[in-house]
């Protein structure tokens, strides 16, 4: 097992997990925010020249996972977070997340769908909490670029290190 970064090397592989994995959201998310592909190469490379630093998780020398970190100011947003369909259930996600909290510096902040709720109990068995109505919608759009309906069917998490302004 090996965790590591190198966007530029591995990024046809990032964006073949991201969009395997995305398929779990398929008819979860509002049917206005599904597109195929998920995330196209033009939507990632914006993602990577923003700021977010992808990490691999590979074992036997192939990517099966990956998770952006991106730093922003007095927070560090967790974003990306993709498991291949073939290797879920098996603790890469934790693998990777524990790896990005180690890296953080400053209160962390996830975004989610408000209707992932695999994604959001995963998150809560790291100790991160849903923050308010009120306060997601600040923070989404004060760290996040994303369109006003995203917003409305999105949530934000927090770790222990948040406190609420």
């Amino acid at each position: 097992m090996i965790i590591e970064s190198d966007e530029k090397k591995d990024f046809d592989t990032i964006y073949e997990i991201i969009n395997d994995a995305s398929i779990a959201y398929k008819g979860i998310i509002p049917d206005d925010r599904w597109k195929e592909p998920y995330m196209s190469k033009e939507e990632l490379e914006t993602q990577i020249n923003e700021g977010v630093e992808f990490w691999n998780y590979k074992e036997n020398n192939k990517i099966i996972g990956v998770m952006g970190i991106q730093f922003k100011a007095e927070v560090t947003l967790i974003r990306h977070a993709y498991v291949r369909t073939s290797a879920r259930q098996k603790g890469i996600g934790g693998k990777l997340l524990n790896h990005l909290i180690n890296k953080a510096e400053t209160p962390i902040l996830i975004g989610t769908w408000a209707d992932a709720s695999w994604a959001i109990s995963f998150y809560k068995k790291y100790d991160f909490r849903i923050l308010s109505n009120e306060e997601k919608n600040k923070l989404l759009k004060t760290y996040w670029s994303i369109p006003e309906r995203q917003v409305q069917t999105s949530i934000v998490l927090a770790n222990k290190d948040w406190e609420s302004n």
